[in-house]
């Protein structure tokens, strides 16, 4: 178990923030343990090839090495996004700025969950010389394997945060930290965590970054070293839709009156959702998202409600009885 205690500038200062960093480091977890990932493979075969072709195993070696199976990650290599909008240039200019003492310190920090790996000794030895190398590593294996869905797991990324918004916005921080993961418990002043980590660790004034994580299954994983950015990575809701393919409307008799787009839609409404993750999990652009959703609102079966940047959708109580209608309920 461990526990974070919050001071109040700490709790008004927790924020949220999509980690393109973050999904490309742990990725690796899911290339070594498919069984346990077992939701990506759709991915995971896809990856896999990729790494098997030498021109991408070299340069992405040191990644590799760093990231081995129920080892610690140093903090430096995950640092907290800067803002929601982070990109992966930034996060990786930040982290080829990293000082060598900071390289050396987090490297250490690893150490009790196991020995460092070849590359892992040797950026220890020479943190100046060949941090270089595990940027160029991070940049590459989120080119050639991260890259080609982004959009879709940034849409289900941001789909989670609104969700969170729209949590904070009915109960409070409190019921937002509480209601973060099943491992997760908030007692007032602090967070507890059902975690094996035994840390005990006081804010201080230095807020708290959050990002979901599409690669972290089981539990909160903390970036908690006294002089790193507090953060924290949780598993993001409905990862199980990401590689899903588009519903079939075929045969529905709903479809039938008021179209396969729009049908598809209300039956994804029982939860509030983004333009933008509608479009991933329907496969339709964001553009007819909208147009249907502009339809379906002006009919009284959809509400939308604002929350921070996000624009939430969700089916109406209307739209409930026409599709249990449909269904012969």
């Amino acid at each position: 178990m461990s526990q974070l205690r919050f001071g109040a500038s700490d709790v008004a200062g927790v924020r949220f923030a999509v980690s393109p960093v973050w999904e490309t480091v742990s990725s690796m977890w899911a290339l070594a343990d498919p069984v346990r990932h077992a939701v990506h493979l759709p991915w995971i075969d896809q990856a896999r090839a990729t790494l098997r072709r030498p021109d991408v195993a070299v340069r992405v070696r040191p990644l590799v090495e760093l990231t081995r199976p129920r080892r610690w990650l140093p903090d430096f290599l995950t640092p907290p996004a800067a803002g929601p909008d982070a990109d992966l240039a930034e996060q990786l200019d930040e982290i080829a700025a990293t000082p060598p003492d900071v390289v050396v310190r987090d490297l250490l920090a690893t150490t009790p969950a196991s020995p460092l790996s070849p590359f892992g000794r040797a950026l220890r030895d020479d943190p100046a010389g060949l941090l270089p190398k595990l940027v160029t590593a991070v940049r590459v294996w989120y080119d050639e394997a991260i890259a080609p869905d982004w959009p879709r797991i940034r849409a289900l990324l941001e789909a989670d945060i609104a969700h969170r918004a729209a949590v904070l916005a009915e109960g409070g921080a409190g019921q937002l930290l509480g209601q973060l993961h099943a491992s997760l418990r908030w007692t007032g002043d602090r967070v507890v965590s059902d975690d094996p980590w035994q840390l005990d660790f006081d804010l201080g004034g230095r807020r708290l970054a959050l990002n979901p994580g599409i690669f972290t299954d089981r539990r909160v994983l903390w970036n908690l070293l006294e002089d790193s950015p507090p953060g924290g990575t949780y598993p993001v809701r409905a990862v199980a839709t990401l590689w899903e393919a588009a519903p079939v409307a075929a045969g529905d008799p709903l479809a039938r009156v008021i179209g396969s787009g729009r049908a598809a839609l209300l039956n994804l409404l029982d939860t509030a959702a983004t333009t933008t993750d509608l479009a991933r999990r329907t496969a339709m652009s964001c553009g007819n998202v909208s147009q249907h959703l502009s339809a379906l609102h002006a009919a009284g079966l959809v509400s939308r409600s604002r929350q921070g940047r996000h624009v939430l959708y969700r089916g109406t109580e209307a739209a409930a009885v026409l599709l249990r209608a449909s269904r012969g309920e």
